[in-house]
């Protein structure tokens, strides 16, 4: 592939990266309260006040990670933002919780008030997220400090005793293994280390090993397929549940192994991310009559119970982004490239919305937009912005390597 043609990805990588930025910064900030609004329709309009807890620490960690490491975004009113975002989560996210210290509630009325706490992680996590990259730009240690500590329950809860989550063990629930639980503590894990040392590290050093092994464990059926829930002891669940693919997490899951495969030199780690995690997903899920990911698969063919098993939704696609992206810089091979191409061609022809600035999120199985707000429970400033942000410093690697 040309080196005009890498430059002109680049380029639409960042025109649409200042859009969407320049979208959550007209539209999201709330002045009065703090924090951010992510419910927003296709124009900027607030169609709903709830603020979501993983989407408010999503937004601090991105406006901060662009802040930080993206020259013209150093700006004082993105810092500004972040740091608003951040007083807001420090003042409500956390709520008493007994047995833990504390827990994140999920949702909370416009003015910090929580309306409701589920019995998982995620609010957590990117709590986590939030305060180490805001800590990183503001220098603030005892946030940091936060964040690590929060690590530690996090681990707690997902390796020795889940009892503090709330959920009650059922007689007739057998333990099962989400890959999105190992996958996002990997994800903290690179956070919290990156360019860090110590005994700290060290420690989260064991963790980031455990979470791969974790993950590696949904690659099942002889290696023939990644499945999204497995036992507790990593076999094949029975069931619709056990038979269910994410191709876009699969994905997600990919560039993530490729990652840590590549800061610890494990090679072999590093294939088994791109012909596992990425093929995969990618040669199954791949629409072949409408182009696109399609969202949940059923291994042996059924049709998936998820109602929206046929949609077309935006993060896989900008999962899918990054990971062929990414693997591509790193082994050169022309088809990986291709991939990227493929997925680039249908994604911002279908999501991005040239009029109001910022990506539709939901298609149908045929491309057309089906819900048309830009941002709601589950869709705030982190998946578009992420991809762009990262596909952009790859890009940026990939042609400093060949001009030079």
């Amino acid at each position: 592939m040309s080196v005009e043609k890498l430059q002109r990805y680049r380029e639409q990588m960042r025109t649409e990266l200042d859009k969407v930025v320049e979208f959550w910064q007209k539209y999201s900030h709330d002045t009065q309260y703090g924090g951010f609004f992510t419910c927003i329709g296709k124009d900027g309009k607030i169609y709903d006040e709830l603020k979501y807890v993983w989407l408010q620490g999503r937004q601090v960690w991105m406006y901060c990670r662009l802040y930080r490491t993206m020259e013209r975004f150093n700006k004082p009113e993105i810092l500004e933002a972040a740091k608003s975002g951040g007083a807001f989560l420090r003042r409500f996210a956390r709520i008493p919780n007994s047995g833990s210290p504390w827990k994140c509630a999920f949702c909370l009325t416009r003015d910090g008030k929580a309306l409701k706490v589920q019995r998982t992680i995620f609010s957590e996590c990117f709590y986590v997220m939030a305060m180490d990259e805001l800590a990183r730009v503001t220098g603030d240690k005892d946030m940091q400090a936060e964040a690590a500590q929060m690590m530690d329950q996090l681990v707690h809860w997902v390796r020795v005793d889940p009892s503090g989550l709330g959920k009650p063990q059922l007689s007739g629930d057998t333990p099962v293994c989400s890959m999105a639980v190992p996958m996002m503590l990997l994800c903290l894990v690179q956070q919290l280390t990156e360019a860090r040392s110590g005994e700290e590290v060290d420690k989260y050093r064991e963790v980031g090993g455990w979470c791969v092994k974790q993950i590696l464990q949904h690659l099942q059926r002889g290696g023939t397929a990644i499945l999204e829930s497995v036992s507790s002891e990593g076999k094949e669940l029975p069931g619709c549940a056990g038979r269910l693919q994410n191709p876009g997490h699969a994905l997600e899951a990919g560039w993530f192994l490729l990652q840590y495969g590549l800061e610890n030199g494990d090679q072999e780690l590093q294939r088994t991310a791109v012909d596992k995690f990425m093929e995969i997903p990618f040669l199954t899920g791949w629409d072949k009559e409408h182009g696109g990911l399609l969202y949940f698969l059923d291994v042996d063919g059924y049709c998936p119970t998820q109602l929206e098993w046929s949609m077309k939704l935006w993060w896989p696609h900008c999962e899918a982004l990054i990971a062929y992206l990414m693997a591509y810089s790193h082994t050169k091979e022309p088809a990986l490239l291709e991939r990227f191409s493929q997925v680039y061609d249908y994604t911002f022809s279908h999501f991005s919305d040239a009029e109001n600035g910022e990506w539709f999120g939901y298609l149908t199985q045929q491309g057309k937009v089906t819900l048309d707000f830009k941002g709601g429970p589950f869709k705030g400033f982190f998946h578009v912005p992420r991809c762009l942000y990262m596909c952009e410093k790859i890009l940026d690697s990939i042609l400093n390597k060949q001009e030079s």
